[in-house]
């Protein structure tokens, strides 16, 4: 393991259920400074799933990648049983699918399955992909999981973190850096919820 993977899973104890078993074929193709390979770690630990890591540098990407990945050829990508999985969210989809009755990531209330995913959908793709416009739907995000949720924490599934959890708490380190390049405080502690992904996994 690299330092950079060292020193972020240094001192977290994610195995809510004990150690994790022996390994079931599992691997992933990532890069540990991406918060989408992140969050399949995130998913896998919190199931106390080994898995071996496979570090890629997407600037010379590897023959192993582009064999599994033809179509996007980018990380994450994870194998199961000699079978490859891309795409984060679905990742995590089957990840929960496969694993289900371990620490599920997703209610088992077919309605607030529907409504995690749908608020995971929507933070990747207006809060994360559109930049420009993060602030207000961050607000649209934050305003639509506390209406829906109706006082409940979204971010979990019982008590762990659960799928939109996963999906939120990937992206922090990302949000401060986007911080860090406008110059702009993009998350104010007192006002946010989405607060919680900083210290979600302490």
């Amino acid at each position: 393991m690299d330092k950079g993977r060292e020193d972020r899973w240094q001192g977290l104890s994610l195995h809510p259920h004990g150690p994790p078993p022996l390994s079931e074929g599992v691997k992933i193709l990532g890069t540990w400074t991406s918060p989408f390979c992140l969050r399949v770690e995130l998913a896998l630990n919190l199931k106390g799933i080994s898995y071996e890591y496979i570090e890629q540098d997407l600037r010379n990407k590897s023959p192993l990648l582009l064999q599994l990945n033809p179509v996007h050829k980018k990380a994450p990508v994870l194998i199961h049983n000699d079978k490859a999985i891309s795409e984060s969210l679905i990742i995590l989809e089957y990840i929960d699918e496969t694993w289900q009755k371990i620490a599920p990531l997703v209610p088992e209330n077919a309605y607030k399955k529907a409504l995690v995913r749908f608020w995971a959908d929507f933070f990747e793709r207006k809060v994360i992909e559109t930049t420009i416009e993060f602030t207000e739907n961050l607000k649209v995000f934050e305003h639509g999981v506390q209406k829906d949720f109706e006082g409940e924490n979204p971010f979990f599934n019982g008590e762990i973190p659960g799928f939109l959890g996963v999906v939120v708490c990937s992206l922090s380190s990302w949000i401060k850096v986007l911080e860090m390049v406008s110059g702009e405080r993009l998350v104010v502690t007192e006002k946010t919820c989405v607060l919680f992904m900083a210290s979600c996994f302490q």
